[in-house]
């Protein structure tokens, strides 16, 4: 791979080329002030891992491979259920529980938009395990972040 993470600075990519070629679970690409982009390879059989960011909006493009995605309003209430495959695009509100599995025989090459920063700049996982335990994976001090929002309860 040829990408490197320069911050909050103008960068200019093949990002069709890098998201093909990247082989971890998760490479964080560029990271700015109010967004960042990740590239993922998600193995056959694996899954991205059902999750929800409350305050941020995401954007997910396959750029090879086939896959099912699952979201909904609730982690038992997954009302929204797709294959998608190179080409296609997943668009996660902020809050929706979502997932996305590899159902294909080949990896799932996705490039992934979040809407604040959600990992740390220049972060890379080799595997979903290593990005599962990883402690060390906070947006950088220098991004903007919304204020926490309390959970809502009825």
């Amino acid at each position: 791979m040829t990408i490197e993470d320069v911050g909050p600075h103008p960068q200019a990519f093949d990002l069709e080329s890098e998201t093909r070629a990247n082989r971890s679970y998760r490479t964080v690409a560029w990271s700015g002030r109010y967004l960042q982009v990740t590239l993922m390879s998600i193995p056959v059989g694996g899954d991205i891992g059902l999750e929800a960011h409350p305050e941020t909006d995401q954007f997910i493009r396959l750029d090879g491979g086939r896959g099912r995605v699952q979201m909904g309003p609730a982690e038992d209430e997954l009302t929204f259920d797709r294959e998608v495959t190179d080409g296609w695009c997943v668009v996660v509100p902020a809050g929706s529980w979502h997932n996305i599995t590899n159902v294909g025989d080949e990896p799932l090459q996705v490039y992934t938009v979040y809407a604040p920063q959600h990992h740390k700049p220049g972060k890379v996982q080799e595997t979903k395990a290593m990005a599962d335990d990883d402690t060390d994976d906070e947006p950088a001090s220098w991004s903007v972040q919304p204020q926490p929002v309390a959970d809502r309860h009825a």
